[in-house]
């Protein structure tokens, strides 16, 4: 075997440069039985860093449910898999590319959706959606408009040149992502139950195949990188984001589906972070076997590329098989015919190791398990922010006229206005699948050639996960509920991308394990388990942390896609009705956040009963014919939600309401409710309906007319709210 003439006694940094704790280093000579040489220091600084491992999250991610009658894919895969009947699956995952897209806004988010679009495709699934969840810092701030450019610019020049709607998502802004910004990106497929694939090894002899791109010396150490704190120096770590060629991944899709009609593939497994390293050896590890890699064989675009370097590098738009010995040449055929590499680079092995030659030396020999099984797991130390106290407010506090002048400073922020100017980059049309557009609570997509469809949603509240985390991880599972419920979907499962600061922070994985504490008992709840996700750490900048940023994608199932719901008014004459209890809840609140300059009080409390309730009420209403439009009333409280319903609907109305605390029941952000619209003459059965149910409901207003107007306090024209909301954006 190939070894190095320096010893690490002498070499500190070079090991603490690759990411790993000396007493990480320790376990691995003693796992070895030797020192390991370069090449197996950077596999195993790839296979143990925070981004591959989860050594700080896994032991608190195990309490996640994950399980259901529809979960047919928990997490360990690829990505997730739920049944949504007549034989066909949905397929999804969120992941975070965060460090690379703050360091290189354009290809660190365009490599983002590549990454998660092969997670999806390799289980057998044809991408049908794409979704994100942005995370910006303070508008002010010098760099956020440059980001915010390049992110948005990189996921519509990803998705839209391979063809994939990108059909929504969120977009925050607030300084504690100044010097860490968010770019979660989640896909979803449709494939056939009986033709998932899966990432194990197995079958001794066979070979394993290289398809794809090319590998260069792009991304080396990307995975080790997005497992560290930024510093001031952080621009230098610009060589380690990967670029991405959109064309080649359509290619790639093509080649990978069509070959997987022919009953060829054993295994397949994308070379995502860690590259060629870590799918290599999770496709051994999952399998129980051994792999041997000749490396001279693997196609390069680069002269003189090292055996570190291979194996190292996340050069885009890769994959990894186990192929059926038979069938070699019509799957080389396959890939020649959509001019794409194809060649066999090795074979499964009863070694349980990963061995790797190039050039005819021995490049390094590492038994798996110690690269897996015995890969460090923390319980770090933590302790509980106490959450901030609830705080009440008065009528006295607060002049009613200034209402509407505060709905329109509200609606023009930066966090509450029009997304439109992004989604109008994104192709959200492409495929002619897209039943619900950008703009509504969920997105929602055909099933191709099908009368049913899925609802699909991302949201977090990093500032209620702040303040309470145990809450603020309610809330974000709750949140995207409330958002397909109000879609008209049967919601059945999430995936998650976990955003934090350092887990070494006791006061930072408190807030960890709150979230993850708070998720858990949501979806416990709602029969709403994750199946997928990522962990992303280490979110900080010379110390300074991100908020906790439990992002939630869900998904759910409308059977019959006339039952759709979205947020626009339909008709005049119609009543507007909210459902739900209000009391209030300023504290943290949009209203006191923009108007008052004040991020205190605490995070509205979650009643999972409440959200169960009147989730089922929502649905059953629904499929009852009783209601014209529907919309979860979230960020911002009652009168924004009005807003976007009269501003998507271009309808009016009059609101007609008595209320002793005006401002807290227009702006306070009470939780599990819901606004519906529904005609004169099936208003009556709603009310009823809604007290067998003990279901709270109020009579809002009547639609119609050109404004917004309350009794007693006056009006604004829908013009005016028009201008207010989309011209923020427009003038970025």
């Amino acid at each position: 075997m190939t070894s190095s003439n320096w010893h690490f006694d002498t070499e500190k940094s070079l090991v603490e440069s690759h990411g790993l704790k000396l007493d990480e280093f320790e376990k691995i000579v003693e796992g070895l039985g030797r020192e390991p040489n370069l090449t197996e220091l950077g596999i195993f600084s790839a296979m143990w860093n925070e981004h591959c491992s989860y050594k700080s999250s896994k032991y608190w991610l195990k309490k996640l449910p994950t399980s259901g009658e529809r979960v047919i894919q928990g997490p360990g895969e690829n990505a997730g898999i739920i049944d949504i009947d007549d034989g066909d699956v949905a397929v999804f995952k969120m992941e975070s590319h965060n460090h690379p897209s703050f360091l290189e806004p354009y290809q660190g988010a365009a490599t983002g959706v590549g990454g998660i679009l092969r997670d999806v495709f390799t289980m057998g699934a044809r991408p049908v959606a794409n979704m994100n969840a942005l995370r910006f810092g303070d508008p002010n701030h010098p760099k956020t408009k440059h980001l915010v450019s390049g992110v948005v610019g990189g996921i519509g020049g990803y998705g839209n040149c391979i063809g994939i709607p990108t059909v929504g998502g969120e977009v925050n802004f607030h300084p504690s992502y100044n010097g860490n910004i968010l770019v979660n990106a989640m896909t979803v497929g449709i494939a056939k139950k009986d033709k998932i694939f899966y990432s194990a090894a197995a079958g001794i002899g066979n070979p394993v195949v290289y398809v794809g791109s090319k590998t260069g010396r792009d991304g080396i150490h990307g995975a080790t990188m997005a497992s560290a704190e930024f510093d001031d120096d952080s621009e230098e770590k610009k060589p380690t984001v990967q670029v991405g060629d959109p064309f080649t991944e359509k290619l790639l899709l093509e080649a990978c589906l069509e070959l997987m009609k022919e009953d060829a593939i054993i295994a397949i497994q994308d070379m995502g972070a860690a590259g060629l390293t870590s799918s290599s050896i999770e496709m051994a590890s999952k399998g129980n076997v051994g792999i041997d890699i000749n490396l001279s064989k693997v196609p390069m675009r680069a002269s003189n590329m090292t055996a570190y370097e291979l194996m190292l590098s996340e050069s885009q738009e890769r994959m990894l098989m186990v192929i059926q010995p038979k069938k070699e040449e019509l799957a080389r055929n396959i890939f020649k015919k959509w001019d794409l590499e194809f060649e066999v680079i090795g074979e499964v092995t009863d070694t349980k190791k990963l061995i790797l030659h190039m050039d005819g030396e021995e490049q390094a020999s590492i038994p798996i398990n110690i690269l897996v099984e015995d890969a460090p797991e923390y319980q770090r130390d933590y302790i509980f922010n106490d959450p901030s106290p609830l705080i009440s407010f008065e009528s006295k506090d607060f002049e009613d006229k200034d209402i509407l002048s505060d709905l329109l400073k509200m609606i023009s922020h930066p966090n509450l206005c029009s997304r439109k100017w992004i989604w109008e980059q994104y192709d959200h049309m492409v495929m002619a699948d897209t039943v619900v557009r950008p703009g509504s609570d969920a997105a929602v997509v055909r099933v191709h050639g099908t009368n049913k469809g899925i609802a699909i949603s991302t949201d977090c509240s990093p500032t209620y996960c702040r303040h309470n985390s145990y809450e603020g991880g309610k809330h974000a599972v709750v949140e995207t509920w409330r958002n397909i419920v109000a879609s008209g979907a049967e919601p059945i499962a999430i995936t998650d991308c976990m955003n934090f600061g350092n887990p070494e922070k006791p006061e930072i994985m408190g807030q960890f394990v709150e979230c993850i504490r708070g998720m858990g008992d949501a979806c416990s709840k709602l029969n709403y388990p994750v199946i997928s996700g990522n962990v992303s750490l280490y979110n900080e900048t010379n110390g300074e942390g991100i908020y906790p940023t439990p992002a939630i994608g869900g998904v759910g199932l409308i059977r019959d896609l006339s039952n759709t719901m979205t947020i626009d008014l339909k008709n005049e004459g119609n009543v507007l009705c909210l459902i739900g209890e209000s009391n209030n809840h300023l504290g943290n609140s949009h209203y006191l956040s923009i108007i008052l300059n004040r991020e205190d009080g605490g995070t509205p409390l979650i009643n999972l009963d409440d959200e169960l309730k009147n989730g089922k009420f929502i649905l059953d209403c629904i499929d009852k014919k009783l209601l014209k439009s529907v919309h979860d009333v979230g960020e911002g409280g009652v009168l924004v939600a009005i807003a976007e319903m009269c501003i998507s609907g271009k309808q009016g109305i009059k609101i007609d309401i008595t209320k002793d605390f005006l401002h807290g029941f227009f702006f306070g952000e009470d939780q599990a409710r819901y606004l519906v619209e529904v005609s004169q003459n099936k208003l009556e059965q709603l009310e009823v309906d809604a007290s067998k149910s003990a279901v709270k409901i109020e009579r809002i207003g009547e639609i119609g007319g050109t404004s917004i107007s309350i009794n007693s306090i006056g009006e604004v024209e829908l013009s005016s709210l028009i201008d207010h909301h989309t011209k923020w954006f427009n003038e970025f």
